[in-house]
Parts: C-alpha cells; structure tokens; sequence
C-alpha cells in the first residue's frame, strides 16, 4: 500500500502539465458555467457558498423542465433561511445554447451534470475551446465514448486545463477511514488477491429512483430512464465503486489501463418499473416514445439498471455490483457494502438494516490475539491525531470503528468538498500524477464491462 513510483514514471510524465501549471492567475476568480443542467448534482455544486467563485453563473441549456429544475434548486438555496447562498443565475436557452457559450467564454470553469450521451462530447469541444471542465459522474458510458474521453484528456494536458470528475464517495468517512486502516501494515496486512469466486475486494450500491434531494422528492427527467442517454448502472453510479477501489486499495499508484486491468466476466440485468411508479417519478402521464420498446405488457418498463464486473487490477480479483430499485426500505436511502480482504484482517463498511442502513465501519481479524489488540490501539492513537474523536467497540467478530458526527456531514455536502478539492487543483496546479490515468482507467474499467456484459468483448 506504498506510494507507487518506478515502472510507470513514464505515464506519469505524460500527464505532469497537470501539476506543474496553476490554471489561474494569482487575482483570477473562478467563474462557473453550468451546461445543460439535466441531473440534480448541477445544482448540488452551488448548494454551499465556496470561497474564489464569483455570484455570478452562467446557464447555457435548451428551454425545458430540465433547466427549470435545476434553476428551482438554485433560488431554493438562495432563499433558505439557514446560511442562505447568493447566486445570480444568468440564463441562456436558445436552441444554439452550446454555441453561445463556446462564443460568448463568460466564464473558465464548465460544470456538467445531466444526459450523458450527450456529456462526453461537451466535455470534448468545451476543452478543445479552452475551457476548465468539472464533470458528474460518468464521463463516459460506452466504448465510443470513452475513445473520445481519452482525446478530451490529451487535449486538457496539451492547452494545461484541469478535467476532473466528482468523486464523492472518498469524502464518505467510512470509506476514508476504510483506506486509511488499509494503509496500516500491522492492522491489515497485504491485500489479498483472491480469486474470481472469492474477491479480495468486493463492493455493493444499491440507488433508487424514488429519491427525496435537499429535502424534496426528485422528479427525474424521463430520459433518466434510457440506458442510452443515462447509461446502465454500472457504467453510472458503478464509477463510484471502481473509483473506491483503485483509491482505497492502490493509494497513489499510476494505473496503466492496457496492462494493469484483466477481466474475468462481466454481466447486466433489468431493473422493473410500473408506470404508476414512472409517473410518481417523472410527473409524467404516460411512456415517451423513445421508451416504448422497453415497455412490457403496456405499464411495465424493463431498465437495465443494474450490472457487475469481476476483474483483476495488479492480479488482485475485484468484484463490483451496481444495482437499482424503486423506492428505499423503512426510509432509508442509497446504501453501499464493500469489504478489503487484508492477510491480517477484513475492512467491512456495511450499511444494513443491522446498522440502521447508516454505513459502519467494522475490523475483522483473521487471527484475534492479545498482540494484536495492542497494536490495532498504538495505531489508533496515530490516526486519532488525524481524525480526532475516532474510537473502537469491541464485538464478537473485531471492532466496530466509533466515528463522531461531526464526519457524517451527508452525500450532498460532499459535492461542495470535491469542487473545493477542484479549486485548489486549479489555483495551485497540484493534482497528482496518479489522478488523470487513474480516471482513464476507471473509464476503461467500466466501458469494457458493458461490451464485455453484452457479449461484445473477448476480454
């Protein structure tokens, strides 16, 4: 769990204009442009007020409910009584949205966050034209797209642009702190590498349609529910698990994506919705056209929604399981399992009914003893320096890990701390050699396991 160096300093060199360059000059303010706002987390960027962002945003989007909803969630943080935020939305919706904004530059940074067959061209030509780009998750949902991804990349590095996708889940504590008692030798271990049928990672989400956001339910665009213009599940919120893994397991190592990634299978399943559900989500009457051929006895919709890969990344099996379903159990919500299986112990975040579905962090040895403990609790001491106020509780099977709230600070708060991760990249021209192939990567990883699922692939 060493930071990774030797072999591939050659691929960390071609990406070294992304941290040897700041991006702005030492009074530039970042002036945001928000592009085709058509998901939510477009709006959860601006939730917070961020220091070196001018008030003023730039809208570029076709009229429609998409930019209505997204414009909506930007007064109601505007008007909220508790830490109000002080955006002025400028709006532009002409059918040569996209246009006007490549002509008009008022802004450097281009937020994207909405359909995502049309997001990996955006991101191209917004680059090609000179702009800093920061793209919702995924950036990439399919083998063409991906080939373009990879331009847009090169392009960024060429014109010295920073292109960077919201990874959220590494500000989720118990992930964090998941990583950090893996970077521990005598608390986990070596990684084990497993086999396919016994990963020595394994990770789980399970997202749901029916949604409440900043305290309202989510009405959902009806091309959420296309797989070509959103994506299947594991090309979507999939990123995250993929992300999790090469940033837990392999902290600071530059991923090669042609000789570090093999696969051993890949499959894909649908997901169900009955149209009472559909309208519940969409506010929609009926099926769109472009929906009817997925449409099963006249009110069932088949979504394939869900998917899994098995691989292997540096010999270590990996398994990630993406998965959809209408409405979260006893008002929870979204959920995330995942386990690092170490040659001393097992890192287990579960997030069951066990737990409250609040995500816990528990360490499991594989060989409990007296020495064991003693040293599990010296190495406690260390990262309480870090993390202040973390303890362990003892149970049948190990510790779980005590984490103060202060940490649980939510899903939405963390879109404010990847853009101010975002900002510093720009201001200081700091982001690490690992973090643009380490995305490629993850790209890779994704849009291989779709052919691969579709029987596209020989992988």
């Amino acid at each position: 769990m060493k930071s990774f160096v030797g072999k591939y300093a050659l691929l960390a060199a071609m990406f070294i204009s992304y941290s040897a360059h700041a991006q702005l000059q030492e009074d530039e303010k970042v002036k945001l442009i928000t592009l085709d706002p058509g998901h939510f987390h477009a709006a959860l960027v601006q939730k917070t007020t961020l220091p070196d962002i001018e008030s003023d945003v730039y809208v570029y989007a076709p009229k429609g409910p998409d930019v209505k909803s997204h414009l909506d969630k930007i007064d109601a943080y505007n008007f909220r009584k508790a830490d109000p935020t002080h955006w002025s939305e400028i709006v532009y919706t002409g059918p040569d949205f996209f246009e006007k904004m490549i002509a008009e530059k008022k802004g450097n940074v281009v937020v994207m966050a909405g359909n995502n067959r049309k997001k990996t061209e955006y991101i191209k030509k917004s680059i090609d034209a000179g702009f800093n780009v920061l793209g919702d998750k995924p950036m990439a949902i399919d083998a063409e797209h991906f080939e373009m991804l990879k331009e847009a990349f090169t392009n960024a590095a060429k014109k010295k642009l920073v292109l960077y996708d919201i990874m959220t889940e590494r500000y989720e504590i118990t992930n964090t702190l998941q990583r950090e008692f893996a970077m521990i030798p005598e608390v986990f271990g070596d990684l084990k590498k497993g086999t396919p049928k016994n990963p020595g990672v394994e990770m789980q989400s399970v997202h749901y349609f029916y949604k409440y956001v900043s305290g309202n339910v989510l009405s959902r665009p009806d091309w959420f529910f296309d797989t070509k213009q959103q994506g299947e599940g594991l090309q979507d919120v999939g990123t995250h698990l993929v992300d999790l893994t090469q940033w837990e397991c392999f902290p600071d190592k530059i991923i090669n994506y042609k000789k570090d990634i093999q696969f051993n299978n890949a499959r894909r399943w649908p997901s169900y919705v009955t149209l009472s559900q559909f309208k519940a989500i969409t506010k929609l009457d009926g099926f769109p056209d472009f929906l009817k051929n997925n449409v099963v006895k006249d009110t069932i919709l088949k979504v394939y929604a869900n998917g899994s890969v098995n691989y292997r990344l540096f010999g270590v099996n990996v398994k990630l399981t993406a998965k959809w379903a209408y409405a979260a159990p006893d008002n929870s919500g979204d959920s995330q399992n995942s386990v690092l299986h170490g040659s001393k112990a097992d890192l287990y975040v579960r997030q069951t009914a066990t737990e409250k579905y609040l995500p816990t962090l528990y360490i499991e040895p594989v060989n409990p003893s007296a020495d064991y403990e003693k040293l599990l609790m010296a190495r406690l001491k260390d990262l309480q320096k870090k993390y202040a106020g973390i303890d362990l509780k003892k149970n049948d099977k190990g510790w779980e890990v005590i984490i103060p709230e202060k940490y649980k600070d939510g899903h939405e708060a963390h879109f404010g701390r990847v853009t101010e991760k975002y900002l510093g990249y720009l201001r200081d021209g700091d982001m690490p050699a690992w973090e643009v192939p380490d995305m490629i990567a993850k790209y890779y990883t994704t849009t291989t396991a779709l052919a691969l699922s579709k029987g596209k692939s020989k992988e």
